[in-house]
């Protein structure tokens, strides 16, 4: 096998910085999903198995990632702190010899790394050594045999990529100890009028995600929303009737592909948008050193995108639309009429895996909405343009992208199928948005600015 770090003559400048693409090389991206876990709702589906521009071993072990990392905590935003702990490790350690752009959390200089090093020994260090600090010892094996099975494949610098590895996933490791990861938390349930209370006595197993420690913005409650309509107001009827409409169980008006587009989106972030990230890079021909960037980038954004988010929610504790529509009897607004029986598309008990429901936890503002407007302009100022045609998978429907032309287009379906759901107001779809979008504004004024 020859060193990966050999390069060839095609220039590439993304998001400012010229890169030059490493040699292409075959992913092993599928077989390594076969042994990473089978987790309701984070599985691999459709991976590519080429890699581009020597992205192999980057690829392989974000794969395997995704799967160890939902593991730590078995839910959505687990997932996304153990993937920004991850890649940002491994950005760190791929820029420790590159040194092209701002390191995230190591001093670069001192640590003085052989510019010669093998990235993907750097790569697969960071990754292993982050991943078998926060899973359970049983898992420890399998990322063991998966880690010495990548480092036997390193001719060349392997000592020295080890060593960035090393030093990138022990910054990451200390700035993460003791961050908030599931801290108590004391849920404040109210009975009146657009108060939340939880649905069928489910209380949301991630309210620690709202006091965790940010991993780019300087506090959790940074970016604080507008917060929802008054209840009285013609905007707060406006969002009501639509959602009425539009995201009841026995919609007349929704369309098929309405609700095609809600069920696709009701999954766990981490994996729709990692594998967005692989395919990306395939597809645009990124190198080693700018996927990992944009990986990083991406990641952390989503981690804090979900942090800001959830702070904001258990902030302003407003009720769901099933509890708005059934009691709106009571909020005080001539317009709305109450149905109590009424029934959100999410709320059947149907074959799905995972189930479709209500999510345990405040409306305003939206998770997804939170978190996807994140990456989705990180990635938008990594490629320095919002028209990238791209297709989307989902878990939902395995084989069956839907396909966007921009990443704002995706955003945009992302907000209307909360609404289509029947499991938020369009307000707090919005406001999620715009949550994320100043999470990765920040990001891109703050973070991995390109070195002279």
């Amino acid at each position: 096998m020859t060193n990966r770090n050999v390069q060839d003559q095609r220039p590439r400048r993304w998001g400012g910085s010229l890169r030059v693409p490493i040699a292409m090389g075959v992913c092993a991206a599928l077989a390594v999903a076969s042994a990473a876990p089978a987790v309701s709702g984070a599985s691999v589906v459709d991976t590519p198995t080429v890699a581009a521009a020597g992205t192999d071993v980057l690829l392989e072990w974000n794969i395997i990632a995704q799967g160890e990392a939902v593991l730590v905590r078995p839910t959505a935003h687990g997932q996304s702190r153990g993937m920004a702990m991850v890649q940002g490790a491994v950005y760190d350690a791929v820029n420790a010899i590159d040194r092209g752009h701002q390191p995230y959390l190591l001093d670069v200089d001192a640590l003085d790394i052989d510019p010669e090093a093998s990235y993907d020994a750097a790569i697969a260090t960071a990754a292993h050594h982050v991943l078998v600090s926060i899973v359970a010892d049983a898992r420890k094996p399998g990322l063991d045999t998966l880690y010495a099975a990548t480092m036997a494949g390193i001719l060349d610098g392997a000592d020295e990529g080890v060593r960035a590895g090393e030093a990138a996933a022990t910054a990451m490791i200390t700035a993460r100890t003791d961050d908030g990861f599931m801290d108590p938390f004391v849920f404040d349930i109210g009975t009146g009028p657009g108060d939340w209370r939880p649905e069928d006595g489910v209380l949301d197993p991630d309210a620690w995600v709202g006091q965790l420690e940010p991993f780019l913005i300087q506090d959790p409650a940074q970016f604080r929303s507008n917060g929802p309509d008054r209840l009285t107001s013609t905007a707060y009827w406006k969002d009501f009737k639509e959602v009425k409409e539009l995201g009841s169980l026995t919609s007349t008006v929704r369309t098929a592909d309405q609700t095609n587009a809600a069920i696709f989106w009701q999954f766990a972030p981490a994996p729709l948008w990692n594998r967005l990230l692989r395919d990306l890079s395939v597809e645009h021909d990124v190198d080693t050193v700018d996927t990992a960037r944009l990986m990083a980038m991406a990641n952390l954004a989503a981690a804090d995108g979900a942090i800001a988010c959830w702070n904001d929610k258990y902030y302003w504790n407003f009720w769901r639309p099933k509890a708005a529509i059934r009691e709106a009897d009571t909020d005080g607004n001539r317009k709305t009429v109450a149905d109590p029986t009424w029934r959100s598309l999410f709320d059947p008990a149907t074959a799905t895996v995972p189930p479709l429901s209500t999510p345990p936890f405040p409306d305003h503002p939206s998770g997804h909405g939170c978190l996807s407007g994140a990456v989705l302009h990180s990635a938008r100022a990594f490629f320095g343009t919002d028209r990238i045609a791209f297709d989307m998978h989902s878990g939902r429907f395995p084989g069956q992208p839907r396909h966007f032309e921009r990443f704002s287009q995706a955003m945009k379906e992302i907000i209307d199928a909360r609404v289509w759901g029947g499991i938020h107001f369009r307000n707090a779809d919005e406001q999620g948005a715009t949550i994320g979008k100043k999470v990765a504004h920040w990001l891109n004024e703050h973070y991995f600015q390109p070195v002279d």
